[in-house]
């Protein structure tokens, strides 16, 4: 059974202690799905006009219509939550709760304890088994299984405070990615859904550190929608690396390299459903950009910077959620405090920005859809809260679902 202690680390890293403290400057390093450093300096867009009359209104959303993606469940759904341990004011575990597809509202359902600074969370996609990142120096990644909350164990990752990871599709291969180490890991899934030990491992070492960068720093690892390739986005070296993945051995190949501005410091990457293109937050430099995908090959192509939406004079945007329909996108913006929404154009090719909503709480470090994309989920690592929006289906509207929800240095939420 998995136990109810964990050790107070003493060992914090720059970008942890940045994200818990809430300090900011021109060139700070930030946490896992907070904000990762690098030049903050650059010029940033400023927000765009909604056009209403074409895309429906910003600001304070509509009541909600009905979710455009068909069959919404009914009663409770699980919901996942992750923090830091050893932060102060932080969880104990990986957070355990349910949501109401119909109104938004969260219930506390416990803790699975045991797990260290799960800061990033995925599930199987059987459905069986939680996979969470370990973000301590020296790096694990661990996996629980559902049925009983039982912790699986773990198993190192060969880097440094990793900060996302994934699932591929096919359920056999766990992606992770170490931020402080700027390295990338493959762990192999057995049948019961635990994991073996890593059978690659590869560290960014090319293109050299991008402006006010200390070294590589990859900040998440993720399958494309063909599922031939994955991809790894690097904030320290201002690239996008893509990866084929031998199904067999869980080796890695670099088929291809995609570089953003320098500075820009790339922190997530977000599909557009139909996989031909995908939305890039740049968070060092403020800016988001729209990429051309070819399956084909694995290239990315990587658009011209445009606007988050955000005022502040400090900002970091964290990353995209896409409707499932393709129709609308949403940004979390750190620093704003807000949430940016964005109308999806021309088969997923362009965004045009709407407008910004606040987001109820201070720093949203991740935000996710749920499945039917009826409701949208920020984790405000700051406040210590999750907000929960209705998705208008027709507008792309979003509406607060009740107050925020408390959670103990709320960095990720993963809605089932």
């Amino acid at each position: 059974m998995s136990s109810g202690t964990e050790a107070a680390c003493g060992d914090w890293s720059r970008r942890r202690f940045v994200g818990a403290l809430g300090v900011l400057g021109a060139a700070t390093a930030a946490s896992a799905l907070v904000g990762c450093g690098g030049a903050t300096d650059s010029p940033r867009a400023r927000s765009q006009t909604p056009d209403a009359a074409s895309d429906g209104p910003s600001g304070a959303a509509p009541q909600a219509s009905p979710s455009r993606s068909s069959g919404k469940p009914s009663g409770p759904r699980p919901l996942y939550l992750g923090t830091y341990t050893s932060a102060e004011g932080g969880g104990t575990g990986i957070g355990l709760a349910t949501y109401d597809p119909a109104s938004g509202r969260i219930t506390r359902r416990g803790t699975v304890t045991g797990v260290q600074d799960p800061s990033y969370l995925a599930v199987h996609p059987n459905g069986r088994t939680l996979y969470a990142v370990n973000e301590r120096e020296r790096g694990t990644v661990t996996a629980v299984r559902l049925a009983d909350r039982e912790v699986l164990g773990s198993r190192a990752t060969g880097g440094a405070h990793p900060c996302q990871l994934s699932v591929h599709p096919g359920g056999r291969w766990l992606l992770s990615a170490d931020y402080g180490s700027g390295s990338v890991t493959v762990h192999p899934i057995d049948a019961s859904g635990a994991l073996g030990e890593r059978t690659d491992r590869v560290t960014h070492s090319r293109p050299a550190p991008g402006p006010g960068q200390d070294g590589p720093h990859a900040h998440q690892f993720v399958t494309a929608p063909d599922g031939g390739h994955v991809l790894a986005v690097d904030l320290g070296t201002d690239t996008v690396y893509t990866y084929r993945l031998d199904e067999r051995s869980g080796t890695l190949t670099e088929v291809a390299q995609a570089h953003t501005r320098p500075g820009a410091g790339p922190r997530h990457l977000t599909f557009h459903p139909r996989g031909r293109y995908a939305y890039l937050a740049n968070e060092a430099d403020d800016t988001v950009a729209v990429c051309a995908y070819e399956p084909s090959t694995g290239r990315l192509t990587i658009g011209a910077p445009q606007s988050t939406g955000a005022r502040a004079d400090t900002n970091h945007p964290a990353q995209f959620a896409v409707t499932p329909d393709g129709a609308y996108a949403y940004l979390a913006n750190r620093g704003d405090n807000t949430l940016a929404r964005y109308a999806v154009r021309a088969d997923g090719a362009r965004l045009r920005l709407l407008g910004t909503v606040p987001v109820a709480g201070d720093f949203p470090r991740q935000i996710a859809l749920s499945p039917d994309g009826g409701l949208l989920f920020a984790a405000n690592q700051r406040s210590g809260t999750v907000s929960v929006f209705h998705v208008d289906g027709a507008t792309g509207a979003l509406r607060l679902a009740g107050e925020p929800f408390a959670s103990p240095v709320a960095v990720c939420a993963l809605p089932l």
